[in-house]
């Protein structure tokens, strides 16, 4: 038998084991409640983070760009993929582009119109394809112009970009604006036959693309002929024309050794204004910081470019002669002649451009004082 004292123990001892259990479902309760606060705390921060990243993601910037020229043009590697490349770096990845080469988009003739009405939003336009719309444009392409490519780059960028009187009286309006310019070196003539002085062009079938170079061929009596250039090689080897005015990487690239056995030294026959833009309305979607990447490596490009084709025209030569087109350099006479002729063509384009109300001769000074500046 137990004593009262045991039974008072017994109860207290049962009274102790109750509260101790009371208190440790409340304390089990409380912990439960603070890990679903934790977890409920991870699940907002990793719904917080996934949403980040979805936000991150919706924000990159993809751009279609579009030109005319085959993959392997060698204006490919060191301007276009070297501007898309760093636009794409120096974004971290924002800006994406979606590469169109080869006219995919549209005839060359057809991407500023294109980009203007958006179907590209970023394309290369050789200006003297959009002579109609860019008239003023060609003051970089007059013959008689620098003879090497960085000083026509330079002065041509001075005059394009910003608030160059370019960029205001020709791209403002048109609702256009020029990111990246290149000037090609000088162009030369090639031919089948062989040129021994000034007085070899006379009556000879030359093609060109137009403009102030075709005024340049009837000063020299030459006949100007109109072509596509794919289409030089077959009709230079069936002998419907004798030749034909290109940069010398141009008549390269186009394989014209071969039927092509002649080709000019230390001319300056014209040239090729090639430029990377966008239409003003795509670009006042884009950041200001996007902007400026894009300006930025755009004169970086230009740079790049012009002093790989300032660099290459000698080497040029020499694989011309190793495909059996021999380089021709006239008389100090004969290139006074053509010096003076294309003056003449400079002077003629100017107070044609004037008298359409466009300024023509304002432009023509306005590149002659940025080529005077970048000396």
């Amino acid at each position: 038998m137990r004593g009262p004292a045991e039974g008072t123990r017994g109860a207290d001892s049962a009274g102790i084991g109750a509260q101790a259990k009371t208190l440790l479902i409340k304390t089990e309760e409380t912990m439960i409640r603070r890990q679903g606060k934790r977890a409920g705390i991870m699940l907002a921060l990793g719904l917080a983070l996934w949403a980040g990243m979805s936000g991150a993601q919706d924000k990159k910037i993809v751009l279609r760009y579009g030109d005319h020229l085959p993959v392997n043009h060698f204006l490919v590697e060191p301007m276009v993929r070297h501007w898309l490349n760093a636009v794409t770096k120096n974004t971290d990845g924002t800006v994406q582009f979606e590469y169109y080469p080869g006219e995919q988009l549209g005839k060359a003739k057809d991407l500023l119109a294109l980009t203007l009405s958006g179907v590209a939003d970023v394309s290369l336009i050789a200006a003297s394809y959009t002579s109609d719309k860019l008239p003023l444009t060609a003051v970089a392409e007059l013959p008689g112009g620098p003879d090497k490519a960085c000083d026509a780059t330079s002065a041509f960028r001075r005059i394009a970009t910003g608030e160059g009187i370019l960029a205001i009286k020709e791209y403002a309006p048109l609702g256009y604006r020029a990111i990246s310019v290149v000037v090609l070196p000088p162009q030369q003539i090639f031919s089948r036959h062989e040129l021994k002085s000034v007085k070899s062009f006379e009556g000879m079938k030359l093609t060109t693309a137009g403009g102030a170079k075709e005024i340049m061929l009837r000063k020299l009596n030459a006949v100007p002929i109109r072509m596509g250039a794919p289409e030089i090689y077959e009709s230079l080897s069936r002998g419907t024309i004798d030749g034909g005015i290109l940069a010398t990487a141009s008549v390269l690239s186009y394989n014209l050794p071969g039927p092509a056995k002649y080709v000019t030294l230390g001319e300056n026959f014209g040239s090729t204004v090639v430029i990377i833009g966008i239409g003003e309305t795509r670009w006042k979607q884009l950041p200001p910081s996007v902007q400026k990447v894009m300006m930025d490596a755009g004169e970086a490009t230009g740079r790049n470019m012009c002093g790989v084709l300032d660099r290459d025209t000698g080497a040029d030569y020499e694989k011309l002669a190793q495909r059996g087109a021999a380089a021709v350099r006239f008389s100090a006479a004969d290139h006074r002649e053509i010096a003076a002729k294309a003056a003449n063509v400079q002077a003629e384009w100017a107070e044609a451009l004037d008298k359409r109300g466009k300024p023509g001769t304002e432009i023509l000074k306005a590149f002659n004082n940025a080529l005077t500046a970048g000396h």
